[in-house]
């Protein structure tokens, strides 16, 4: 899809969804609502934790107790006593600190319209479908393993788990495939083929992958896939699937000294046309050692470069493309009605929005994570 296009596509997006609020919540003033979302906070004390992810916007994350990547705040979750868990994130976030925080915590997630698109690429029975194809495609010597990236939703955690796969995440997937491979001959990774694709050229496999499309009937065969080493899925992030090498190309024409940095979610083009590439943390780890006057081009959501904006003032950063490109529009159904109203209805005794994965799902899953956590 070309960037014009997605650009008139943009008018269709939704980026303010109160519909599902109680109408006493739709109209908040910013002041009122930050007032009674503190009041809320303070009567809730310990009992509570937020989290927010670093794609939210700012109305969220001053709110937050802790902010960054998904992975890291379930963890800061689990190790906090807090009986509430409130996740400004997307769907499958939640879901991941549901399945590794304690069973008494209630992981809840201020609106059920921030579903990650990508996370919903690779359904439970699109992926039994090729997993069926692909397998009986093998020689009876090879293998498979399935990894999946840590933007998936639970289900598919418990499936690669038990395939004998794993979860990664975008700092560690050269070493997720690197297990795989030592456990067996081929690896399908879902859902997005860039990260995988990325992966594969760190590892010097770029020829020997294949996308595999479950929506196109007359697409890859089985049989010539299995063929290739890695076997990618058709599934991309559309935040980071919109950069192009031209937006790297007009940064470098008006800031002829800056630092490119993208995540790994991009095209392979635009990986290769930046001077580095790595996930939130290494992006925000990047702009914090950044001397003074260096001016940084950031590849990622917009609410991440917002921030950086605001957190390093000392140095120069600017988006790799305009407001609209970089915007998710899940992130952006965490509206902050939405957090007054789920802490309000904390405060008497209403818990809402209550993310649960299945018992027998959630200890599959965090089986996958934990494969991870061992490389």
């Amino acid at each position: 899809m070309e960037t014009a296009a997605f650009e008139t596509d943009l008018s269709l997006f939704k980026y303010d969804n109160l519909e599902q609020l109680p109408p006493e919540y739709r109209d908040l003033e910013a002041d009122e609502r930050t007032e009674r979302i503190e009041s809320a906070l303070t009567e809730l004390g310990d009992d509570v934790v937020i989290l927010g992810h670093n794609y939210q916007r700012e109305e969220i994350v001053e709110h937050a107790d802790f902010i960054g990547d998904s992975y890291q705040l379930s963890k800061e979750a689990a190790q906090s006593d807090a009986d509430y868990v409130i996740f400004g994130g997307v769907t499958f976030m939640a879901e991941s600190a549901d399945i590794i925080t304690d069973d008494d915590q209630s992981v809840i997630l201020p609106s059920m319209e921030a579903s990650c698109p990508m996370a919903g690429m690779a359904e439970a029975l699109q992926v039994d479908a090729a997993w069926a194809e692909l397998t009986a495609a093998l020689d009876d010597d090879e293998e498979i393993i399935p990894i999946t990236y840590m933007n998936s939703y639970a289900d598919l955690k418990a499936f690669c788990a038990e395939q004998g796969g794993l979860v990664c995440t975008s700092s560690n997937a050269h070493k997720a495939f690197e297990y795989a491979f030592e456990k067996g001959d081929k690896v399908l990774f879902l859902p997005d083929k860039h990260l995988g694709e990325n992966t594969a050229h760190r590892l010097d496999m770029a020829d020997e992958t294949v996308e595999w499309d479950p929506w196109d009937a007359e697409g890859t065969d089985a049989a010539e896939a299995v063929e290739n080493d890695v076997i990618l899925w058709e599934g991309y992030c559309q935040v980071h699937e919109r950069f192009r090498e031209h937006h790297i190309e007009d940064i470098r024409a008006e800031y002829p000294d800056a630092n490119v940095i993208v995540h790994p979610e991009c095209r392979r083009e635009v990986v290769e046309a930046a001077d580095v590439a790595g996930s939130t943390s290494t992006i925000c780890e990047s702009v914090a050692e950044a001397d003074p006057g260096e001016t940084w081009a950031i590849g990622t959501e917009i609410h991440l470069t917002h921030h950086l904006q605001r957190w390093h003032p000392d140095v120069n950063v600017v988006p790799l493309c305009g407001d609209a490109c970089m915007d998710c529009n899940a992130m952006r159904q965490i509206d902050p009605n939405y957090l007054a109203w789920v802490l309000e209805e904390l405060v008497e005794g209403r818990e809402r929005n209550v993310i649960e994965v299945a018992p027998e799902e959630k200890e599959l899953a965090q089986v996958a994570m934990d494969r991870m956590l061992e490389i």
